[in-house]
């Protein structure tokens, strides 16, 4: 499980990922999409649209509504299924073949929060 460590980096390259916690405020279906769906991302100082493939991961996506995770904040927008996404949830499991679950603060912490 896990796969083979990835290349190293120098902590400048890691530097450069902007990961903060954010609570997820809204889940809504991309009708054009069969994996879609749009997080209304609270980040404190600023609130995002990120677009996730979870439909087919969960069979109710809006139970994560309320919960905070971690999110990479500085990706480039990218328009998927007619909508923008605005960011990156950052979650465990999906590259290791698993059902994904959220990367989350083990108690609550201010929206914007930034790991590293």
């Amino acid at each position: 499980m896990g796969g083979p460590v990835k290349e190293n980096i120098t902590l400048d390259l890691l530097d450069k990922i902007d990961i903060r916690v954010g609570t997820i405020r809204s889940v809504e279906d991309i009708a054009k999409s069969d994996k879609l769906v749009k997080l209304t991302v609270d980040f404190g100082d600023f609130t995002r649209n990120i677009l996730v493939g979870m439909k087919k991961e969960r069979e109710n996506c809006r139970e994560i509504e309320g919960k905070q995770a971690l999110f990479v904040v500085n990706l480039a927008p990218k328009k998927m299924a007619g909508e923008i996404s605005e960011g990156m949830l950052f979650d465990i499991g999906y590259a290791d073949g698993i059902t994904p679950v959220l990367a989350q603060p083990e108690k609550p912490v201010p929206n914007g929060s930034r790991a590293g």
